[in-house]
C-alpha cells in the first residue's frame, strides 16, 4: 500500500511504498534481441485482453528506481549487480541524497558532505517532500541505458554541444519574464513527465487507458495527459509541448512513435528534431516494461535506447496543483529585478 501526502506549492505525492521492479532479463541491443527478450516474457505470462483483443496495459504505474540512467564509472564493467551489491548501492544512494539524515549527523560541524548543513534548503525541500525511490530495477543492472552497452549515452555532436552552452549562458542572465525560465518552473513539463519517461525526484506515477482506437497516459508530474492515436494515421505538421505522438501494436507490445517537439521542451539537451521510439509491454501482473530509443542526429552521435521496469500501484493519481501555487515565479522576477539593480549601482529595495 502506498501513501501520499498532498501540498499546494506544488502538489507533491510521497510515495512511501517500497518498489520490487521485476523485468526479464536484458542483452542484446538489435532489433532482433529485442523482439527474441519480448516473446520470451511473453510465453512466460498472458495478460488479460481488452474488448479489441490487444493485451491490457491500463492502470497506474510506478517507475521509482535508484538505479541510474548511466552507469557509475565504479561498475564499468559490470552490467548487472549480485544482490549483496544491489543491496550497498541502494543504502549509499538513499543515505547520499537524504539531506535531512546528513544535516543531522554533521550539523555540529557545520557541513553535510562537504556542503553547508542549509544543503537541503538548496535542494528546495526538506527530504520529507522527496521520493526517489529506494531500489534498484528488478533486474538489478548498473543503468537504465541498454544501449550503447557501456550504459552511456552516446556523445554529444558539435552542434549539441554548441546548442547545450547556449542554453547555459541564457540561465546566467536575469529572466525579463516568465518565458525565460524553463518549462518546468512554469508549470507547462515536469521533469519526469516526459515523453520520454524517467525516474526523477517525485510524483513518479503514469495512468494508461486504453481504447480501441486511442490511448491516454495521464503523468502525475505537471498533469500531462497525452492522448496517442492508434488508427493509423500519420504524424501531423504542428509541433507541440510533447510531440505528436501515434500509436500501434506489435504483437503483445504497444509501440508509440513521437515526432514534432516543441522547441523549448528538449529532452537531455535534444533539439526538436528529437525522434521517439516508445515501447509498452505487460511481462507479469504487476510489471510493465518501458523501454525508449532517442534518435536525434543533431544532438547525439547516435540513438540510444534505455528501459525502465514500472510497477502497478493502487494508489490514485493526485491532481498536481502547480500554476495554482507556483508563487516562486513572482520571486525569481522579483530576484532578477533585484540583480539588475544591484548591477546597476541602486540600492535594492526590500519587499515584503
Amino acid at each position: 500500500m502506498s501513501l501520499r501526502y498532498l501540498a499546494s506549492i506544488p502538489t507533491f505525492a510521497v510515495v512511501t511504498a517500497v518498489v520490487s521492479l521485476a523485468a526479464v532479463p536484458l542483452a542484446g541491443q538489435t532489433p532482433a534481441a529485442k523482439a527474441k527478450r519480448t516473446t520470451a516474457a511473453t510465453k512466460t505470462w498472458t495478460p488479460a485482453r481488452t474488448a479489441d483483443g490487444h493485451p491490457d496495459l491500463q492502470g497506474i504505474w510506478d517507475f521509482r528506481t535508484v538505479t541510474p540512467m548511466e552507469r557509475p564509472s565504479e561498475f564499468a564493467d559490470k552490467p548487472v549487480l549480485t544482490d549483496q551489491e544491489a543491496a550497498n548501492f541502494e543504502r549509499k544512494a538513499v543515505e547520499a541524497r537524504n539531506a535531512d539524515l546528513n544535516r543531522d549527523k554533521t550539523a555540529s560541524a557545520g557541513i553535510i558532505n562537504g556542503a553547508p548543513a542549509t544543503n537541503d534548503v538548496a535542494l528546495a525541500y526538506n527530504d520529507f517532500w522527496w521520493d526517489r525511490g529506494t531500489k534498484v530495477v528488478g533486474t538489478k543492472r548498473t543503468s537504465l541505458v541498454l544501449d550503447p552497452p557501456d550504459g552511456k549515452i552516446p556523445p554529444l555532436t558539435p552542434e549539441g554541444k554548441k546548442r547545450l552552452a547556449a542554453l547555459d549562458a541564457a540561465r546566467e542572465r536575469p529572466a525579463e519574464g516568465p518565458e525565460d525560465r524553463g518549462v518546468g518552473e512554469r508549470c507547462i513539463m515536469g521533469f519526469n513527465s516526459g515523453p520520454p519517461m524517467v525516474p526523477a525526484a517525485y510524483n513518479q506515477n503514469v495512468q494508461l487507458v486504453q481504447t480501441r482506437d486511442h490511448v491516454m497516459l495521464l503523468n502525475e508530474m505537471v498533469h500531462n495527459a497525452r492522448i496517442v492515436p492508434l488508427d493509423g494515421s500519420s504524424h501531423g505538421r504542428i509541433r507541440q509541448w510533447v510531440g505528436d505522438s501515434r500509436g500501434h501494436w506489435e504483437g503483445a507490445t504497444l509501440v508509440v512513435d513521437t515526432k514534432n517537439f516543441y522547441n523549448v521542451t528538449s529532452f537531455r539537451g535534444s533539439s526538436p528534431n528529437l525522434h521517439l521510439i516508445e515501447r509498452f509491454t505487460r511481462v507479469d501482473a504487476d510489471t510493465l516494461l518501458y523501454e525508449f530509443t532517442a534518435d536525434d542526429p543533431t544532438t547525439w552521435t547516435k540513438p540510444w535506447t534505455a528501459q525502465i521496469p514500472m510497477t502497478r500501484t493502487e494508489a490514485p493519481i493526485y491532481e498536481y496543483a502547480c500554476h495554482e501555487g507556483n508563487y516562486a515565479m513572482v520571486g525569481l522576477l522579483r530576484g532578477a529585478r533585484a540583480v539588475e539593480t544591484a548591477a546597476a549601482g541602486a540600492p535594492v529595495k526590500k519587499s515584503n
